[in-house]
C-alpha cells in the first residue's frame, strides 16, 4: 500500500475527468480536492472519477468521495465514476454513492452516455 497518488485532469466537449492513479486513502485527500475545486471553479459541469489504475479505495477514500458528491450536489454538477472493480462497485452501490454517480464501466462509456442525455 503505498502512500502516493496521482491526479490528473483532462477535458473533454461534455466533460472533465479526474483521472485517479495510486490508492485512494487519506494520503489521497487534499490532491483529490484540489483537483475537483479547481475544475469546479472553472465551471465544470459532468464531471467523470476514473479509476481504472486505482486498486485499493479504503473508508477514508469512500468519505473523501462522499465529500465530493456533497458539494457536487450543491453545486448542481453530475458526477459519473468509471473504471472500478467489481469489488467497489458493489461497496459504492451499499454506501449510497451510486445515488448520486453513474458508474461506467470506462471513460469512453461514460462521455457516450453523457452524449446521448444531450448533455
Amino acid at each position: 500500500m503505498s502512500d502516493e497518488i496521482q491526479v490528473s485532469v483532462r477535458t473533454f466537449d461534455q466533460a472533465t475527468v479526474i483521472d485517479l492513479m495510486g490508492d485512494v486513502t487519506t494520503f489521497a485527500e487534499e490532491a483529490i480536492n484540489q483537483a475537483y475545486q479547481s475544475i469546479s471553479s472553472d465551471g465544470a459541469s459532468n464531471i467523470v472519477f476514473n479509476f481504472r489504475e486505482n486498486d485499493y479505495i479504503n473508508s477514508a477514500g469512500i468519505a473523501i468521495l462522499i465529500g465530493i458528491v456533497t458539494e457536487a450536489r450543491k453545486r448542481d454538477q453530475k458526477l459519473l465514476m468509471t473504471g472500478l472493480s467489481a469489488h467497489f462497485q458493489k461497496i459504492f452501490r451499499m454506501v449510497g454513492l451510486t445515488q448520486y454517480a453513474d458508474l461506467h464501466p470506462s471513460v469512453d462509456d461514460a462521455l457516450s452516455a453523457l452524449n446521448n442525455n444531450g448533455s
